[in-house]
């Protein structure tokens, strides 16, 4: 009888287990190939009774499906068996390492600095890289005819008639302007940022950097307060030994203005490229806030004095780590930023 026949070949398939892969293509071709048992059983239905066939039909089906999960099921399980034996892994031993990553040279700069403001009572104020006339050049005291204002020195994105001009700023300055426009003195904060200036690039210039300026606008500043506020600063990020000097500049928007130098950190003094063989190294502008620049901002100038000064992130950063070509710190080179690896982000 089918019955018997499909009874005792079910009973087979779900006692069968085989050991390795060449006994279960035997189980498949036995049971499902083209000449197997499934096979020979639906030709064989062919033959019996349409009574029979209401029957043996579901029967037939279900006897098929049962084979087929069952081939599908033992498959999987020796491909599981494998995989796990091609995999050896000795979970006491330690993990594999990997590299840890550091911070820029110039964010490390930059942290540092700002920590040592912080400590000063600077707050930070940030503002935006691309800026209108008035917010860079002409709140700031620049006159129409200033050469920074030339195509020479500055991006422009939109240039018309001077005050519709839309340009990248060319210092963190316009924050200054932005911070005293919307508030009231007293203010004591510092302006990071990166700045854009259309110049050549080469090992001691680039077409983009970073600065740090700092504004203290209040009642009865006065220069000697920079001097004392820049001292500092010096002493902490250098440390006690570094020299100190002062020298007369122009800035259109600061009066008196003064650029500062320090000895240098390489040479130590007898003088080198870096210092050009002088011994000193200029790293900042500075200067009391002119009056028109507070007036602009609507600030009385009667009333309240001030002092800005700005420098730049990467001349500041070549003198601490001596690095002599402040190209490397936008070349993404991983040999020069792997030896900042001890500073852990």
């Amino acid at each position: 009888m089918m019955q018997d026949k499909i009874n005792q070949y079910t009973a087979e398939i779900k006692a069968a287990n085989p050991a390795n892969a060449a006994e279960l293509e035997e189980f498949r071709i036995k049971y499902l190939g083209t000449k197997g048992i499934i096979k020979d059983l639906f030709d064989e239905f062919r033959t019996v009774s349409p009574e029979e066939k209401r029957v043996l039909g579901k029967v037939l089906n279900e006897f098929k499906q049962l084979a087929e999960a069952k081939y599908a099921e033992l498959k999987e399980s020796q491909e599981s068996r494998a995989k796990s034996q091609d995999i050896d892994i000795d979970l006491t031993l330690p993990g594999e390492g990997f590299e840890l990553g550091s911070r820029h040279p110039l964010s490390l700069t930059r942290i540092e600095i700002i920590d040592i403001f912080k400590r000063l009572g600077f707050v930070v104020a940030e503002g935006p890289e691309i800026e209108d006339d008035w917010h860079n050049f002409s709140a700031l005291n620049f006159p129409e005819e200033h050469p920074a204002r030339d195509m020479q020195d500055t991006f422009f994105i939109k240039k018309n008639s001077g005050k519709d001009d839309i340009a990248l700023r060319t210092h963190t300055s316009s924050v200054q302007v932005r911070m005293m426009e919307s508030g009231k003195p007293p203010f004591r904060a510092i302006m990071p940022g990166r700045v854009y200036r259309n110049e050549a690039i080469s090992a001691r210039a680039h077409c983009f950097f970073h600065q740090v300026e700092g504004l203290y606008v209040d009642e009865n500043v006065s220069f000697s307060d920079l001097k004392q506020t820049l001292y500092h600063f010096v002493q902490e990020l250098y440390g006690e030994g570094t020299k100190v000097r002062f020298r007369p500049s122009y800035f259109p928007f600061t009066e008196p203005s003064a650029e500062m130098d320090i000895s240098c950190t390489i040479c130590g003094g007898p003088g080198c490229n870096m210092c050009k063989y002088t011994g000193w190294v200029e790293i900042l502008g500075c200067g009391m806030v002119d009056p028109n620049v507070l007036e602009n901002c609507g600030i009385d100038s009667k009333k309240y004095t001030g002092f800005a000064f700005g420098m730049g992130i990467e001349r500041i950063t070549n003198l601490k780590y001596v690095i002599r070509d402040l190209r490397l710190f936008s070349e993404n080179d991983v040999r020069f930023l792997k030896q900042f690896q001890t500073e852990i982000i």
